[in-house]
């Protein structure tokens, strides 16, 4: 059984973001870091993940949406038109081991953390790594996403949607650890750490005019730095998330 877990998600690419959340003394003293997916689809891909991997036993990746679109487009099972330009871009960055590498990451993993006792670490949701729950997701949506889910599971930590929360749901702890590279809401990376029983939703300050020059200097995307201005700066709110995301969990009232 783990007694403590950094958990971190939704990196995309971004190495000064990881570097700088991977530094904090919390983040190193954890028995296991748990990074919930969508790792390297942005300007620094191979970077980031061989930073990850360099992690070995003390980390444990889980395949994110992204993850699993960009080795479809590696191997060119992916339609191009329907991709992000810097996901494509990305994807060719990728060697052969890095894309096997990504394929073989396990969604949903579930482990025994003290305290917790079985936690369900997932994307999107525990039965498919694109689907959206969100903070404020109806009780009837979330009953259908959990439907499936052992009654023994009473807490569930996911990612993809980039906005840090905790909730229970029918007395089932819900949490979004947030973003590393892609913030919403706030610059900056967000994570969280479980640890005796409890959860903490951390946030690691930075040098974010540093780290948009360090990817604009180090990234061969074309348009790196306009990315890095608008995602590592956090220029998208919670709000106008929430308003994108919202459609995607099943309501039908704002």
């Amino acid at each position: 059984m783990v007694a403590s877990i950094a958990v971190l998600s939704d990196i995309h690419g971004v190495l000064p973001a990881l570097q700088a959340v991977l530094d904090e003394p919390d983040v190193r003293a954890a028995d296991l870091i748990v990074v919930t997916g969508d790792h390297v689809a942005g300007p620094q891909p191979v970077e980031v993940l061989d930073r990850l991997r360099a992690l070995g036993d003390q980390a444990v990746l889980v395949r994110g949406n992204a993850d699993r679109e960009l080795v479809d487009m590696a191997r060119g099972e992916f339609p191009s038109d329907q991709a992000w330009e810097i996901d494509l871009w990305a994807a060719a960055q990728l060697g052969d081991e890095h894309v096997r590498f990504l394929a073989e990451l396990p969604h949903p993993v579930t482990m025994e953390v003290d305290g917790f006792g079985k936690v369900v670490f997932c994307h999107g949701t525990p039965r498919d790594d694109d689907e959206v729950v969100l903070v404020d997701t109806h009780l009837d949506r979330w009953a259908e996403v959990f439907a499936e889910l052992p009654a023994d599971v009473r807490t569930v930590v996911c990612g993809h949607t980039h906005m840090p929360f905790t909730r229970y749901v029918d007395e089932r702890l819900v949490v979004n650890s947030g973003s590393i590279g892609m913030p919403y809401g706030q610059a900056g990376g967000s994570w969280a750490l479980l640890q005796d029983g409890q959860v903490q939703l951390r946030h690691t300050r930075f040098d974010i005019d540093g780290a948009v020059d360090r990817v604009a200097r180090e990234s061969g995307y074309l348009g790196r730095r306009a990315w890095a201005e608008h995602y590592v700066r956090a220029v998208t709110t919670d709000a106008e998330a929430v308003r994108a995301f919202g459609p995607r969990d099943g309501r039908t009232i704002s």
